[in-house]
């Protein structure tokens, strides 16, 4: 029984394993149909998001998962095998980093304090994407794939394209692993649906046109989601966002029609950054406070019941007895 118990629990581990390195790949196929630089660095990267959702749901455990997907995307496209070897452990190590410093933190999946946000943003995003950026780029240039002056450029896509990739990715896949079919009133689900084709419309729009102010349509839409549904509404709505516009900048067509490849890049990953930041830091401060509410409001009826206590009963006896000036009136 003990060593059924054993082969029970390796199988299941090298099934998530598995499991994990077969959506890495997956996801991965999709990013790289948006390559802006060698065929392989794009401006959202989505194993990456996988990869850290991964590690925070099922634990380190699963860090072969991830060295397998990523050995087997970049084996097909890389330069060399040591080269493929060197960017692998760049993309293994940089999720793994992010677990870590996010555990640390004292991160929760929920998303539901503004800490979490914010150790999102600085520690798993911005801070431990530096890694594989700096690994992969620096591999790039020494196989001689890329002249020692496009490091740079490279390196900045490779960057913001894996943090992108932690900021909208990894709150959506937290999001549905907890999701729950809501028992919600009809207007719910119609002001749900009104917000979700507004949010397409307002992006198809303004990226359909070569003025890039009209960008900020789609701000008001995730205030609405943040506001309305908190990270279950605003985590879709910016990986839509995000999504659509990638898709505009690759095919150079709207705001990113008549502009270099760095213009371009900017103009993506500021408006990609800042509609991710609005998305969950809202979303995280509308949770707190609706909590808090619930804690006032739970407090209060704590103390209602315990001032009811105290109130004296009818026929109960009181010490010290109240004053009978009536009483004494007639004494007098």
């Amino acid at each position: 029984m003990v060593r059924n118990e054993e082969i029970r629990r390796h199988g299941s581990a090298a099934l998530r394993i598995l499991a994990v390195a077969a959506v890495y790949y997956g996801s991965a196929q999709l990013g790289l149909l948006q390559q802006l630089v060698r065929g392989q660095v794009t401006p959202l990267w989505p194993p990456t998001g996988v990869a850290v959702a991964g590690l925070l749901i099922l634990g380190l455990r699963i860090w072969p998962g991830i060295a397998l997907g990523a050995f087997l995307v970049n084996v097909s496209i890389g330069p060399s095998l040591p080269a493929v070897l060197s960017i692998t452990a760049g993309n293994t190590l940089a999720p793994v980093c992010a677990y870590l410093l996010l555990r640390r933190a004292g991160f929760h999946n929920q998303l539901d304090r503004l800490r979490d946000v914010l150790a999102l943003i600085f520690l798993g995003a911005l801070g431990a994407m530096l890694i594989s950026s700096t690994v992969g780029s620096g591999v790039l240039v020494l196989a001689g794939a890329l002249q020692p002056s496009d490091f740079w450029p490279t390196w900045s896509v490779w960057w913001t394209g894996d943090a992108m990739g932690v900021l909208v990715v990894v709150p959506f896949l937290l999001v549905i692993r907890t999701a729950r079919w809501p028992r919600a009133p009809l207007g719910h689900w119609a002001e749900a649906v009104a917000l979700l084709l507004g949010t397409l419309s307002a992006t198809y729009l303004a990226t359909g046109t070569s003025s890039s102010s009209l960008l900020f349509l789609i701000f008001p839409f995730l205030i609405w989601a943040a506001l309305r549904f908190q990270l279950a509404g605003a985590a879709p709505c910016a990986l839509a966002v995000s999504t659509l516009a990638i898709l505009a900048a690759a095919r150079r067509t709207g705001p990113f029609a008549h502009q270099d490849l760095f213009v371009n890049m900017v103009t993506l990953q500021a408006f990609n950054g800042v509609a991710a930041l609005t998305a969950l830091l809202l979303s995280a401060v509308i949770i707190e406070r609706n909590r808090t509410h619930e804690e006032i409001r739970r407090v209060f009826a704590q103390l209602s019941e315990m001032v009811a206590q105290m109130e004296p009963r009818p026929g109960t006896y009181q010490w010290p007895p109240p004053d009978d000036d009536e009483g004494r009136d007639r004494d007098r």
